[in-house]
């Protein structure tokens, strides 16, 4: 396949997904019915990117709130914070680290299996990675920054063990947090060694909306197969340094803004393709959102993953290749 489609992770939630959850954070649903509501979900999002064509599919995480607390909920050591902003508007119970951490059972390992079990095409496990579930935490139990990374590395490593086990063709271990700090990129590198140490499966790790200045090209040091990058928010700036200091991985290519509210044209996509083109090897070339689109309607995701299809549809016959 060259040029294959895909996606970042998270989908927006259906309406009466939403509502649902609200009325079982009261406790007025049960959990089975919640989780029926959240299947019916998983079941429409992989339906859709099948209709549109894409080629990895994703599950939309419509069981996820957030994708640090989802983990915290499930690692004993971890308790529920107040809540500090992410972004924009959007605000997440900061988790606490109280005790050593500790996988009392998978965590991933079900959802998935349903949700590859809706579509022959391969699905994404998707995880949150070491660093980020650290920096995105309060720590009050490991002496320092570096013993609570490795520490979730090494349970973050069992989950992704399981998942190959389960199957999982394609694992994605998300890093958002991994620019925040430059002069921590090698304990974030160390890390992904740990989360990665003899898995066979496609690895692949999503950054977005970072400097990725201040750590690129050491970014590439980071033991996955694949880096998915934000580019198409950022005017696609990071071609330039990529003309200095090759881009040596496969890259997942974020050709659509994932927290703008206009959907792009099949033409800038093939245009932004075709330009990545130019300086990435076109078999090592994942195209995809920048981001996760949970902040976006239905519609507008919709929107945007068909531009993704038929931009990279077009950047075929521009770049005169065929699919296979």
């Amino acid at each position: 396949m060259i040029l294959p489609t895909t996606s970042v992770g998270s989908f927006p939630k259906p309406d009466y997904l939403t509502k649902a959850r609200a009325k079982a954070a009261r406790g007025q649903m049960d959990r089975a019915e919640l989780r029926a509501l959240e299947d019916r979900a998983t079941r429409e999002a992989i339906a859709m990117q099948e209709e549109l064509g894409i080629d990895v599919l994703v599950d939309g995480e419509m069981y996820r709130g957030d994708m640090v607390a989802y983990f915290a909920e499930h690692i004993e050591g971890m308790i529920e914070g107040g809540l500090v902003r992410s972004y924009g508007n959007r605000y997440y119970r900061k988790p606490i680290v109280t005790g050593a951490l500790r996988r009392t059972a998978p965590i991933t390992i079900e959802r998935f299996r349903f949700a590859q079990a809706l579509t022959p095409k391969p699905v994404k496990a998707i995880l949150t990675g070491p660093y980020t579930m650290m920096d995105w935490s309060f720590n009050e139990h490991y002496r320092d920054r570096a013993a609570l990374t490795m520490a979730f590395a090494e349970l973050i490593h069992g989950e992704v063990a399981d998942l190959e086990a389960a199957g999982a063709r394609y694992i994605q271990v998300d890093e958002p947090a991994i620019s925040t700090r430059p002069e921590e990129i090698g304990l974030a590198i160390e890390a992904m060694g740990v989360v990665t140490r003899g898995i066979k499966a496609k690895t692949l790790t999503h950054i977005c909306y970072g400097r990725f200045e201040d750590i690129y090209p050491r970014m590439l040091e980071i033991p996955v197969d694949q880096i998915d990058l934000e580019m198409s928010n950022s005017g696609f700036d990071m071609i330039e340094m990529m003309k200095k200091h090759p881009f040596t991985k496969e890259i997942g290519l974020g050709v659509v803004d994932s927290h703008s509210h206009v959907v792009e044209s099949a033409d800038l996509v093939a245009e932004r393709i075709v330009a990545a083109a130019r300086v990435i090897p076109i078999e090592k070339i994942y195209v995809d959102p920048d981001c996760g689109m949970k902040t976006r309607t239905w519609d507008e995701t919709r929107g945007k993953l068909q531009a993704i299809v038929e931009g990279a549809r077009k950047a075929r016959r521009q770049l005169g290749v065929s699919v296979a």
